[in-house]
């Protein structure tokens, strides 16, 4: 047929790659908290000990153990919790080991019985659970029945770096601040900056995570101006008590 298209000319098959949301919730977790924390906690122990005096050192000092101090804690902390996940992903698959050792049988039902569950005909869903067994028998369970993949898997190592980089980047603007300005700028100017930073903080969270931009934006900054607000007043409290 000239002119026009010939059903018998093959097409070549693209790849169909698609990029969802759910892909990022590991890295974007550990790494918004990590930011929010490491700006927000920063600035208000920054505004609070300047609040309580007028040397410039002490400030600094605060700043400076502070972005230390959490970004330390962040990743000892994310590392324990991930971890605890990891211990228990792979005390499930020594089970499902130990199952597909002693009883393989019974798993290959369970198997196609969970195939069944989600639609398919009993013939179908036993061709499935036979075909996917022959490729990764361990690997079939642990997806279908232990709902583990590849993007879910627990890295505490990973979480951890991430959470440390992280804090210490939203730490480091308030310490700059302090290094930079005299000190009767500071606590206007972190406190403008840091509210800046964390309306673009929850702004980019919201829109990475397929919600509002301006609720997440809202959200983000209002408790970030409530923990800079009380931790200034507290250390003008104590300050005028001294």
């Amino acid at each position: 047929m000239r002119g026009g298209f010939d059903s018998t000319e093959v097409m070549p098959v693209m790849p169909h790659r698609e990029l969802h949301r759910t892909a990022h919730i590991g890295w974007l977790r550990a790494a918004v908290l990590g930011a929010n924390d490491g700006l927000i906690s920063t600035s208000s122990l920054v505004l609070g000990v300047a609040s309580a005096q007028a040397a410039k050192g002490p400030v600094l000092l605060a700043g400076l153990a502070g972005m230390v101090a959490g970004a330390l804690s962040m990743a000892a902390g994310e590392y324990v919790s991930v971890s605890s996940q990891a211990d228990t992903e792979q005390a499930d698959l020594a089970r499902e080991r130990r199952e597909l050792a002693t009883d393989p049988a019974a798993e290959h039902e369970e198997l196609a019985g969970i195939y069944r569950a989600r639609g398919l005909s009993p013939e179908l869903a036993e061709q499935v659970a036979r075909q996917l067994s022959a490729h990764d028998v361990l690997g079939a369970h642990a997806r279908d029945e232990l709902g583990m993949t590849e993007s879910t898997q627990a890295r505490p190592l990973q979480a951890a770096f991430a959470s440390a980089a992280a804090f210490g980047a939203g730490a480091l603007p308030p310490v700059l601040l302090v290094v930079l300005l005299p000190l009767s700028a500071v606590s206007v100017t972190i406190a403008t900056v840091t509210l800046g930073l964390l309306f673009g903080l929850g702004a980019l969270a919201a829109q990475l995570g397929g919600s509002s931009r301006g609720r997440g934006a809202l959200r983000v900054g209002f408790w970030g101006a409530v923990a800079m607000g009380v931790t200034a007043l507290v250390g003008h409290l104590f300050g005028a008590a001294g």
